[in-house]
């Protein structure tokens, strides 16, 4: 009995198809939509090497369908970021633009701009995730991927989309960071020697020996500093802006009021002085305390070249090798060195809470009480009291 030859099955509206086509030497896989209005035959494809890829692709054309996503099968990693920097950054802070964008630049683009959304596959990215980590930190690398997943997000959100692979991917450990490290007491005293009566000086004072965060220290104005020195009214910084955006501090406790060690406040009374005499046209305290030359607020790296500038002529071997936020860190330093609590210390410095003061700032561990401006005024004391003699020497 010879056997039948099987029955051809036709698919249905819906149902897959698979076949070989000789001409690509691939298999398609297709789904039957239906028609359109004007008698058009919808019929989605997808190809692969084996059925086995195309029988997974199939199924994952059937959820984007589910889903009412219509994606590009030639819709790139690349589009994707640029669609995200284009509409999904509105209202972020510039600086913060401005990082992403170089990192996306500098690795996602040269890497993944021509790599096709809808085929990324996570072992892809746990392979370039781990060629960075040969070249980046850990927060680059952070960046990197939220970038990555927050561009795929915006284009699920378009509809591009069903899956966004980089949320599945673990991050690797990146290459140590540099190191943050902080001054002396030697080192400090030779700063604070050094280039009195520039700008740059006055900035070193308020971040070594009142713990203003550099970017606290740029938009800072003259009605924010109190220099007024009576029983009910000491001489302080109110502490509330910042140069990100919105002018908000980094969190709600950095916005705080610091008193000012006695050193400190003299250098400020001068530093307003001298302003206040080369100013053209009526004085306001809405003033900036420390303007650049066209009166306009500081940026990051005039501040950095002219703090290294004064780091070289105070005698530092490698005045590159430091930044000014490093001031703080010394800030922290200085004050556990001499005994401050932590917990007194992280209130000053404007963290919420002592764990950041102690395992990112502070470098040496000793546990004394007493207060921020009046320690420093103890740390510094001799110093202070030759530089301020020196001073009045010059007055006469």
């Amino acid at each position: 009995m010879t056997e039948k030859p099987r029955r051809s099955h036709k698919a249905g509206n819906g149902d897959d198809s698979i076949y070989w086509d000789k001409s690509k030497s691939r298999y398609i896989g297709a789904i039957s939509l239906g028609f359109t209005s004007t008698g058009k035959r919808i019929r989605p494809t997808v190809s692969g090497k084996t059925k086995t890829e195309v029988r997974q692709k199939l199924r994952d054309l059937k959820k984007e369908l589910e889903a009412d996503v219509r994606p590009s099968a030639n819709y790139t990693v690349g589009q994707a970021v640029e669609a995200w920097f284009a509409r999904g950054l509105k209202g972020r802070d510039p600086n913060t633009v401005k990082t992403y964008r170089s990192l996306a630049d500098n690795h996602i683009i040269p890497d993944l701009d021509k790599a096709k959304l809808r085929g990324l596959a996570v072992d892809d990215l746990d392979e370039w995730l781990d060629r960075k980590a040969e070249v980046l930190a850990d927060r680059s690398l952070e960046i990197l991927i939220s970038i990555l997943r927050r561009s795929i997000r915006h284009a699920q959100r378009n509809k591009k989309v069903v899956a966004n692979v980089a949320e599945l991917v673990e991050l690797p450990k990146g290459r140590p960071g540099r190191p943050s490290k902080s001054l002396s007491l030697e080192q400090a005293v030779s700063v604070l020697r050094t280039g009195r009566g520039s700008w740059i000086h006055a900035y070193v004072v308020l971040a070594l020996l009142v713990g203003v965060r550099t970017e606290e220290e740029r938009p800072l104005l003259w009605r924010h500093v109190h220099l007024s020195d009576t029983d009910e009214d000491r001489p302080h910084i109110d502490v509330w802006r910042s140069v990100r955006r919105h002018g908000d501090t980094k969190t709600r406790k950095s916005r705080r009021s610091l008193l000012m060690p006695r050193f400190a406040a003299s250098v400020m009374v001068d530093l307003k002085r001298e302003q206040m005499r080369n100013h053209k046209g009526e004085w306001t305290d809405d003033a900036l305390v420390f303007p650049s030359t066209t009166g306009k607020q500081r940026d990051a790296w005039d501040v950095l070249r002219r703090f290294r500038s004064l780091l070289n002529d105070a005698g530092f071997e490698e005045p590159k090798a430091w930044t000014p936020r490093e001031l703080r860190t010394s800030f922290v330093s200085l004050l556990s060195d001499h005994g401050i609590p932590i917990e007194d210390i992280a209130r000053i410095v404007g963290h919420s809470g002592s764990a950041t003061t102690e395992m990112v700032y502070r470098k040496q561990l000793r546990p004394v009480i007493t207060a921020g401006a009046e320690a420093m005024d103890e740390i510094f004391a001799d110093v202070l009291d030759a530089l301020a003699t020196e001073d009045d020497i010059e007055e006469e």
